[in-house]
């Protein structure tokens, strides 16, 4: 969706340091904004939260149930907003902007309706607390499962001022919320997480609703089987579960984790380092958002126009050149960027350790999780690049091996002892990332041919 594209263009343009500051930001903004913004509003609502909310046990069990719908709710729309994504972009490119709205209209009563029976059966089920407190639960998991779906449109929108705001407004609405609810424990606290959601939900489908004004309510268009791609909602999925999947295995495993509150875990040991080192991945996500949607998106655009357009072979060829070099430049900057951010915080983190009041014991942890949240980085990059040139097969093999990858290597890390913790995210990360560089390469190689010869 090609909205924060033109907006990054066009700040660029300028040429001037103030200019790329301003496009960075932006970048940053949108592309982290929203989870970055969602962590340090609970840790914040948890930080108010103590000697008020008594025993501090609550506060610990709002955090983990907190961190569990984040979970949960992107497992279980990770397919879906690739899915609707798709679907959308190609309705844009087709200059159909008059069914996105109806479409989104569509597919919310679906994701609530899903969202609402899975979640109500898992929690009445497995929960024995207070029914205020399930229901809150319940409350919370559908609209995240929506909010999520929402969301994917902000890259696609042009205004990025009144979408901070409505970030910033969101996020203050949660955060003073708890300050006034916070006498009334759990329940108040999950009050206020729904609250802020809530608020960030509708103003961005009012928001939504200015940008793709229609004649339509509702349609279903994206059920149909000719105008979609099934493949997306598996390889959605397969992301989603493989960056959860190191987490809910020590999360499960009794020796490394704790109870909590019902059948929610936590593990002491391994959730500190790795989340505070996701906050960490800010400005290579600027980068990357920057690059592809500039530099990348630019050569790209520019290549196929001249293919469509019957240009010359010399011509093509050299297009094709201008875009494997922006691939080149915008892999190589993240990667000095995130370099530049993991060597930084590698010789701040025991300063920073300290000045959050963490144990210096977290820090062997917090250095293998820094590098590989920022591998990662490298990993979206790619499945970016990949999603460009329409190879979903792709997707879907280095989703699903990511996935499987994390999964085994932190069973053996468990296995091997606190001494490799950490070191199947970054390993399964890194092996996945290699997979696919290979498999760029050999796909920019054979791009003439299947894109004369086969019509892609």
């Amino acid at each position: 969706m090609a909205g924060i594209g033109f907006e990054l263009r066009r700040i660029l343009v300028k040429d001037t340091y103030s200019a790329t500051l301003r496009a960075y930001v932006y970048a940053g903004l949108i592309s982290s904004g929203p989870w970055v913004l969602s962590i340090l509003s609970v840790m914040l609502i948890g930080i108010i939260s103590l000697g008020v909310v008594v025993p501090e046990l609550k506060v610990r069990q709002f955090l983990i149930s907190v961190t569990y719908l984040m979970a949960t709710s992107l497992i279980l729309t990770g397919g879906l907003q690739l899915y609707f994504t798709r679907f959308i972009s190609d309705r844009l490119y087709e200059k159909k902007a008059g069914v996105i709205l109806p479409n989104l209209v569509g597919i919310l009563p679906l994701v609530t309706l899903l969202g609402g029976v899975l979640g109500g059966v898992l929690v009445f089920s497995l929960f024995d607390e207070s029914l205020l407190f399930c229901v809150l639960l319940v409350a919370n998991f559908v609209t995240l499962c929506n909010l999520w779906m929402v969301i994917i449109f902000l890259s696609g929108m042009k205004a990025y001022n009144r979408i901070l705001l409505t970030m910033l407004v969101g996020y203050s609405v949660m955060v003073v919320s708890a300050l006034l609810l916070r006498h009334f424990e759990l329940p108040g606290l999950l009050l206020a997480l729904l609250l802020g959601h809530a608020t960030l939900l509708f103003m961005f489908l009012f928001e939504i609703l200015r940008e793709y004004p229609t004649q339509r309510m509702v349609s279903f268009d994206f059920l149909d089987r000719r105008q979609v791609f099934i493949s997306l909602l598996f390889t959605g999925l397969a992301y989603n579960a493989g960056v959860w999947i190191d987490k809910f295995i020590f999360w499960f495993n009794p020796n490394t984790s704790e109870a909590v509150i019902g059948p929610l875990r936590m593990s002491l040991i391994y959730d500190l380092p790795i989340f505070l080192a996701y906050l960490a991945v800010i400005p290579g996500m600027a980068v990357f958002l920057v690059r592809i949607e500039t530099d990348f998106a630019e050569a790209y655009e520019r290549l196929y126009a001249a293919i469509r357009g019957g240009e010359t072979l010399d011509h093509i060829f050299y297009l094709k050149d201008q875009m494997l070099l922006a691939i080149r430049q915008g892999i190589f900057e993240i990667f000095k960027v995130q370099g530049i951010t993991v060597v930084l915080l590698f010789l701040w983190a025991p300063s920073l350790l300290d000045w959050l009041g963490i144990s210096q014991h977290y820090l062997p942890l917090f250095y293998v999780d820094l590098v590989g949240v920022s591998i990662q980085v490298l990993l979206m990059a790619l499945l970016n690049v990949f999603f460009y040139l329409d190879k979903r097969r792709i997707v879907l093999e280095l989703t699903v091996l990511f996935l499987l990858l994390n999964a085994m290597l932190t069973l053996v890390s468990q296995f091997l002892g606190p001494g490799f913790y950490g070191y199947g995210f970054a390993l399964s990360l890194l092996v996945t990332v290699l997979v696919g560089l290979f498999q760029l390469s050999r796909s920019l190689q054979t791009l003439e041919y299947e894109t004369f010869m086969l019509g892609r």
